[in-house]
């Protein structure tokens, strides 16, 4: 079981590490205008209409582990919640609808048959699934499917559908341009230009999904100059500590990875034994989580070396907090949960982007359509600040470079996930590379 489980968490963190490379161009937010409307604001008058519905499908009890898609459900019923409390959508409580799909795709068709064929939801939020194999039905259904995590490739691939990170894809049933994908090296450049780094060593399985990704990271790495070394381990028995040995002799001083969370936690920790000091131990926003202390527990230096970088407002940066409405909005909403983590942040943003689409049907009454129409718009959505900026447009040939912006954090043992700089600050002219998903 051990083995199945390991391997369905590092095809998980090389799809979701994929997004990370091609989540799309982001502007600073100071390039739009802000609006008008609060998503918690008091509703200025009642309504004894019938709830709107939505709903949440989840990988809850899939083969990675109970607690790995959770984050996007959580933040998003929190928000749902506090939003009922202050009196709904115009007077309209919003009915959440979840469903757990078990990891699977049969799973998955059967959450999208209740959801969308039997309880007749209005849109699904905050999807997050493992295998997204209703996707198609989803979108021939015409339900508006708003800000689920991209970890394959299906909102890339078909309309009706708007991942927490946008495209620029046609979107017409095949992914990307021609069956490919395009991502940025904005990550590598910001390593480079902000702390210096030159040589990066990119840690991979002799396992297919982590081989691939670590071929795209070099990709990147190479694109931006860097030295690059290569560390593949065996997936059955990895030797983490040659590894680390390996990468310290070659002085790398950014270390990526296409590896799990826990194979993370022990090249961590033999990282510690050798000695193998880096400037950057680089993560994911899958591993922006409050629970770092306890996954690596057994790697103090490298535990604060710990980098993630994503697309969203650092969650629990204490400057942040004090100075952000949005982000003090979100943390005293989901001030009881056991822990916190940046995919709870993006599920939040989700139900509140759903929220300004349901009220921007007020007067038309709201409907998948009404909902759909404020999706696809092609403006630009920030979620009060919380978003990067969001674009969902449709360009016929893929872009050679674009301008993108980066949230980036740094863990601290005393603070926590840290803040560097602004994520609307953090821009960078890159290029674009292809990928095959």
């Amino acid at each position: 079981m051990r083995r199945r489980v390991r391997v369905a968490e590092c095809a998980v963190a090389g799809l979701l590490l994929l997004v990370g490379t091609a989540c799309g161009s982001r502007l600073p937010e100071s390039a739009f205008a802000d609006r008008s409307d609060r998503p918690g604001r008091t509703p200025t008058r009642s309504s004894t209409a019938e709830p709107l519905r939505v709903g949440i499908i989840t990988s809850a009890t899939s083969p990675v582990g109970g607690n790995t898609f959770t984050g996007p459900r959580d933040g998003a019923k929190a928000y749902f919640d506090r939003l009922n409390a202050r009196g709904g959508i115009d007077g309209r409580r919003v009915d959440v609808r979840t469903c757990d799909d078990g990891g699977s795709g049969v799973g998955n068709n059967e959450c999208v048959h209740k959801l969308v064929d039997e309880d007749k939801v209005v849109a699904l939020v905050a999807t997050s699934a493992l295998d997204y194999a209703g996707a198609s039905r989803v979108s021939r259904a015409r339900v508006p499917d708003i800000g689920g995590q991209p970890i394959g490739a299906a909102y890339d691939t078909y309309p009706h559908l708007y991942g927490i990170y946008g495209s620029l894809a046609p979107r017409d049933g095949k992914p990307g341009w021609d069956g490919k994908l395009y991502g940025g090296t904005e990550i590598y450049r910001y390593f480079k230009r902000e702390q210096g780094a030159r040589t990066a060593a990119v840690v991979s399985y002799n396992q297919s999904a982590s081989a691939a990704y670590a071929r795209l990271v070099t990709q990147g790495l190479k694109a931006e100059g860097y030295k690059v070394v290569t560390e593949q381990v065996d997936f059955a028995l990895p030797n983490f500590r040659a590894a680390a040995a390996d990468l310290k002799e070659q002085g790398a001083d950014v270390v990526f990875d296409a590896i799990d969370t826990y194979g993370n936690a022990q090249l961590c920790k033999a990282m510690d034994d050798v000695g193998a000091d880096v400037l950057a131990k680089v993560t994911n926003v899958q591993n922006w989580t409050s629970t770092v202390r306890e996954d690596y527990k057994d790697a103090p230096r490298c535990r604060n070396a710990l980098w993630a970088t994503g697309s969203s407002r650092n969650y629990d940066d204490p400057a942040t907090a004090t100075d952000h409405e949005a982000v003090r909005e979100f943390r005293d909403g989901t001030k009881n949960l056991k822990s916190h983590s940046q995919w709870q942040l993006e599920g939040w943003a989700a139900a509140m982007w759903f929220t300004d689409a349901a009220r921007s049907c007020a007067r038309t009454g709201v409907t998948r359509a009404c909902v759909d129409r404020f999706m696809d718009t092609g403006k630009p959505y920030t979620a009060d600040g919380l978003l990067l900026p969001v674009r969902y447009e449709r360009l016929p040939e893929p872009p050679k470079t674009r301008r993108t912006c980066l949230s980036v954090a740094r863990w601290e043992d005393a603070d926590g996930w840290v803040s560097q700089g602004d994520m609307n600050d953090e821009c960078f002219d890159v290029p674009q590379l292809s990928y095959k998903p």
